[in-house]
């Protein structure tokens, strides 16, 4: 199919008839006739400025479809058209050219087409772009690694203001940096992965944070390549404005169903989207039946974000293996050493149909999980290849490396 189309539509089954959108958009692109309001698809850019003054949501409200609704089809609607009229999750990864290609290659692991989680909430995605990015302004700026580490790991708290933003755990947003490359073209955008809930960083507030490492790696003539959107992002002052795009990605999301089990393995600031998952546990469910279980791997505890708050996190909520591969006379373990020091634990996860498995970090990690996996099964006469098959098709198993 072609690629699908973004749209904006109003709800006719909320929207009070109140005038509030037509009179806001600079484009006119709203209109109504005696039935509804309406979107003109040919004119409506975007902008988001008849978001914030709906008094009842009803604007709210984003498609991707194969082709666009027309001012006809929605004068006749008494309600919005059947979900199943629109593409599916997997079409919606990413319609932007440039973030869908990033997100095609972060999930290259998962083994083939993914799915959400049967019981993930519904994402909403792109609904800015380069040319109509959202405004957020940097309201935090915290190191998380230690002073002497030799890594600078950030925690960055971005406010949206009254911009309709939402994001789900799991998905990430893009930032474009500033200015031109060397070619003077724009500079290419970065995707990051939202490290708070979906209620915001802090409870029913509309802002998001992020989990970002300055880059910084040595050339082969003793010059340092600084990464241009990790420092740019690691750099912003409090007050700053930054151009904000998305949201991304329509499957690496949490599951809502608060029995299922969640295997979170990660290095790094791959922790981003597991801290948004804990944390939504956490302040929904804190009772929940299924529990989460973290393999979070650093070269240190100095250099492991999140370390002092994750030990206060309850076990009953998170079962955490924190694994470091640089201590001090100790020989290096990683995530996938540790996994197989929980052989009995993982395989019975493994066998149960409510187990969800996510993958996030650098892409090296990739074969020594899928390693672990694969012997803690053949030693509990489990086949690897067929539970993995199985889960990647319930939408269960999820890969996101970089």
């Amino acid at each position: 199919m072609n690629a699908p189309v973004k749209q904006h539509l109003i709800d006719p089954a909320i929207c009070i008839r109140c005038n509030t959108c037509e009179a806001t958009c600079p484009v006119d692109a709203v209109t109504h006739d005696a039935n509804n309001y309406v979107v003109d698809p040919e004119k409506c850019q975007f902008c988001m400025d008849c978001v914030s003054p709906c008094p009842t949501g009803s604007i709210n409200h984003f498609v991707h479809v194969a082709k666009p609704f027309s001012l006809e089809e929605q004068f006749s609607w008494t309600e919005l058209p059947p979900e199943d009229e629109t593409p599916t999750n997997a079409d919606l990864e990413a319609v932007d050219d440039e973030a869908s290609a990033l997100l095609e290659d972060a999930h290259r692991g998962s083994g083939g087409p993914v799915k959400a989680p049967a019981s993930a909430a519904k994402p909403q995605i792109n609904l800015f772009d380069r040319k109509h990015p959202a405004k957020a302004t940097v309201t935090g700026n915290f190191r998380l690694t230690a002073p002497d580490a030799s890594c600078d790991i950030r925690h960055i708290i971005l406010d949206l203001g009254a911009a309709h933003f939402p994001v789900l755990e799991g998905q990430s947003i893009g930032i474009v940096p500033p200015g031109t490359d060397a070619n003077g073209r724009p500079h290419k955008v970065r995707l990051f992965s939202v490290a708070s809930p979906r209620d915001g960083e802090r409870p029913n507030t509309n802002n998001l944070a992020l989990t970002v490492k300055r880059v910084a790696e040595p050339r082969p003539d003793g010059s340092v390549q600084r990464g241009i959107a990790s420092n740019y992002v690691c750099d912003l002052k409090l007050g700053d404005t930054v151009d904000v795009i998305g949201p991304f990605g329509a499957t690496f999301l949490m599951p809502e169903d608060p029995g299922t089990d969640v295997i979170m393995i990660c290095t790094g600031t791959g922790s981003a989207p597991f801290r948004a998952f804990t944390e939504r546990r956490r302040r929904t469910m804190p009772s929940a039946a299924g529990k989460l279980y973290l393999f979070f791997g650093a070269r240190s505890p100095a250099e492991l974000p999140y370390f002092g708050p994750l030990k206060k996190v309850p076990p009953k909520l998170l079962d955490q293996e924190l694994v470091f591969s640089r201590l001090p006379g100790q020989a290096k373990e990683y995530v996938q050493d540790r996994m197989r020091k929980r052989p009995a634990d993982l395989a019975a996860l493994l066998e149960r149909d409510t187990t969800h498995v996510y993958v996030c970090g650098l892409r090296g990690m990739e074969d020594g999980v899928e390693g672990s996996f694969r012997d803690i099964c053949g030693a509990h006469g489990l086949d690897w290849g067929e539970i993995r098959a199985r889960m990647r098709e319930t939408g269960r198993y999820h890969v996101e490396t970089y």
